[in-house]
């Protein structure tokens, strides 16, 4: 079991969750992050910066612990998505937020003791949790080479990068992949996108607009044929009654 140095921690916590603040503040009041973006980050930078209880992060740690390094990285992948003028994403992609909500769900329930399989005290193994992270990352790697899902790739890379490199920020790999504010957005999320299918399911399928009738046209009528006068036309009349 490698653990971070406690120094290092410290200041990993500050950072994230200065990060995780501006990228939540963006995401919830745009307009105001919209005109002064650099006013808002920079005022919760130094609001995180301070010492003991005057920093939120030191409530925010007393709360969840330290952010894990996915919701770091996915915080980053939001505010380059707000720099560029993007929309910002309330919810996480389904693919994403699926694996966390089922994964934190086995953890918690291991680490009340219901499940008792010893799951998150396997991420601090010397082998095995090294070579998950090890296969994650070039996983990761290679979706970002081939584009596949390029931005929950990075954020999870970064998060993955942290752990393997610094062990931030427990020395945990399922902290570096989770925590408790993280698997609650996965949990909504996929909540949200089950009610969102299910409420399509029930919606029946358009039918095409019918062609508006349009009135009968009267039947044309044909002209008679004129009867010629005088004898002739006596003639033609009694030979059409016999």
């Amino acid at each position: 079991m490698t653990l971070p140095d406690l120094a290092l921690q410290i200041v990993y916590g500050h950072v994230a969750w200065a990060l995780v603040l501006v990228a939540l503040l963006t995401a919830c009041v745009p307009q105001l992050a919209r005109r002064h973006w650099r006013v808002v980050a920079a005022g919760l930078v130094v609001l995180s910066a301070l010492p003991g209880t005057w920093s939120p992060s030191w409530w925010l740690t007393l709360a969840f612990q330290y952010p894990s390094g996915l919701l770091v990285g996915l915080s980053l992948v939001a505010l380059e998505r707000r720099r560029q003028g993007s929309a910002p994403r309330m919810v996480l992609p389904l693919a994403m937020a699926l694996p966390l909500a089922l994964g934190g769900a086995a953890l918690y329930l291991d680490t009340f003791g219901v499940l008792a399989l010893g799951l998150y005290h396997g991420g601090f193994g010397a082998v095995g949790a090294p070579l998950l992270g090890i296969v994650a990352i070039a996983a990761c790697a290679y979706a970002i080479w081939r584009g596949h899902a390029l931005q929950p790739a990075l954020a999870l890379l970064a998060g993955l990068l942290l752990y393997a490199l610094l062990r931030l920020p427990t020395g945990n790999l399922w902290d570096a992949l989770l925590d408790p504010l993280l698997w609650m957005w996965a949990l909504g999320s996929a909540v949200a996108a089950g009610v969102r299918q299910a409420a399509g399911a029930r919606v029946p399928a358009v039918q095409p607009p019918l062609p508006p009738l349009q009135p009968p046209q009267p039947a044309p009528l044909l002209a008679a044929e004129p009867v010629p006068a005088g004898a002739a036309g006596i003639e033609q009349l009694q030979t059409l009654r016999e």
